[in-house]
């Protein structure tokens, strides 16, 4: 399973940078104002073959009593419990400070290793920039540049030393993993008792009931199966608390320790941005999908039509998966959700031959080429399987570099059409060849004086 990773700190010291920064993207804000990030952003990261996940927290204000610093601080408290790795960013223009001090303490309690980033170190020795946060006691600390990458892959080389590189080939061992996911109390434990037909997990009606992932084996026909609850995390001493915060980390683990995802929805609720963004982290992730609206029974026919109109505004970027409207509390709906489980899984795990994909990618390109970019038009020229779970399609070509995302999706289309892909995302990657001629045409288009032929009437 994935490693996560907790950047943690006071407000202003570059944890956003670093998470941007570990993440190649632009996904949490930046801006030079203390406190702007105030919930959890959560990104994959890679170093080398080496997946983990990386949390940005707020602005941790371990004295905060109530308002805005009081939830940013629960929230990074949260993370904390969470993680495997903790980064403690510090800021090597400011020095220690007396917040950092506090934050130290708390840190040095917990039973997870601690690293200390000395950040904004970019135009300083950097044992002299380190030296001072010696005094945190949590041992070597090491000093970094978030905004320019200094050091930053040294500190990752040492984050991640003793974790493993994941196996090479996705092994089919039929044994089908399925991870129950959603929001809580959307009735996730419930639908696992109604497949199993007994209590094998804790169902009633308070948010946040189960504390963990709990795996669970069973069989179904003749068909191997572990079920994944990953419902909520409550927090101990927090029992009375009408709402609680599910443990995102489990989640997004346990996704990604699946096969097929099935997305629990609450018919009698909106979507809500927390369902989209679970929706996301599993098509992100490459993991088969179907999704099932729960409590059916409980909306009359108007209610209905309603919820279809908004799950097609708020998960269009769900086409591929199967949709299913069941009632878990009375068994209905869910032997068609257990066969498109079935089917994700087919289409995740098929072996897609040389030659029937070099087919289909021509066939397709004969029915519409790829739109020319400047004087060359790209060239395909065979496609193979690049992997499993999710398919990936690597295509051969020359001047592929240039594909847009309209022309990629005409050809998912078109795979997923052809090969009966229904219910898993599709990869693909276009592998190009350098144009041994477009240099010498740029050469001779780009040169003063260079004098042009007659043009050719042959039509390109």
């Amino acid at each position: 399973m994935k490693p996560t990773i907790a950047l943690v700190g006071r407000p202003n010291v570059g944890k956003s940078t670093l998470f941007n920064r570990l993440t190649k993207t632009r996904d949490a804000i930046v801006a030079d104002i203390p406190g702007l990030t105030r919930d959890r952003h959560y990104g994959h990261g890679k170093l080398g073959r080496k997946p983990f996940l990386v949390v940005d927290t707020g602005g941790f204000e371990p004295r905060a009593k109530d308002g805005i610093m009081h939830e940013m601080a629960r929230q990074t408290e949260q993370a904390i419990a969470e993680s495997d790795i903790i980064v403690f960013v510090v800021d090597a223009r400011t020095g220690i400070t007396a917040q950092d001090k506090e934050i130290a303490n708390k840190l040095r309690k917990i039973d997870r290793p601690v690293f200390v980033a000395v950040n904004k170190a970019e135009g300083f020795d950097r044992g002299i920039a380190a030296a001072d946060f010696h005094e945190l006691g949590l041992g070597e600390p090491y000093s970094i540049s978030a905004s320019h990458g200094e050091g930053v892959r040294h500190l990752l080389d040492l984050l991640l030393d003793g974790y493993p590189e994941p196996e090479e080939d996705v092994v089919d061992d039929g044994v089908i993993k399925v991870a129950i996911a959603g929001r809580p109390n959307v009735g996730k434990s419930t639908l696992i008792n109604a497949l199993l037909g007994e209590e094998r997990v804790i169902a009633f009606d308070m948010p946040g009931t189960t504390r963990d992932a709990i795996h669970i084996d069973f069989e179904r026909g003749e068909k191997k199966y572990t079920l994944i609850d990953t419902a909520g995390l409550r927090r101990r001493g927090k029992v009375f608390e009408s709402i609680e915060k599910f443990s995102v980390i489990k989640t997004l683990q346990s996704i990604e320790d699946a096969n097929v995802v099935v997305l629990v929805l609450d018919a009698q609720q909106d979507i809500s941005d927390q369902d989209a963004h679970i929706a996301g982290f599993v098509l992100e992730s490459g993991r088969a999908l179907v999704v099932a609206i729960n409590k059916w029974d409980g909306l009359d026919s108007y209610a209905r039509e309603q919820v279809k109109q908004m799950l097609e505004r708020k998960l269009k970027f769900l086409d591929f998966a199967r949709f299913h409207y069941i009632s878990a509390l009375k068994g209905q709906g869910l032997d068609g959700m257990f066969r498109s489980v079935d089917g994700a899984y087919a289409a995740a795990m098929a072996k897609l031959a040389t030659p029937k994909l070099t087919r289909a990618l021509l066939d397709a390109v004969a029915r519409q080429a790829p739109p020319r970019h400047g004087a060359f038009r790209p060239k395909m020229r065979y496609a193979h399987q690049g992997g499993m779970n999710p398919p990936l399609i690597v295509i051969h070509g020359n001047a592929l570099n240039n594909i847009g995302d309209s022309y990629r999706r005409y050809l998912e289309h078109t795979f997923r059409e052809i090969f009966k892909l229904q219910g898993t995302p599709l990869r693909i990657q276009f592998n190009t060849s350098e144009n041994p001629f477009a240099a010498k045409a740029e050469r001779h288009i780009d040169t003063p004086g260079s004098r042009r032929g007659p043009r050719s009437s042959r039509p390109v």
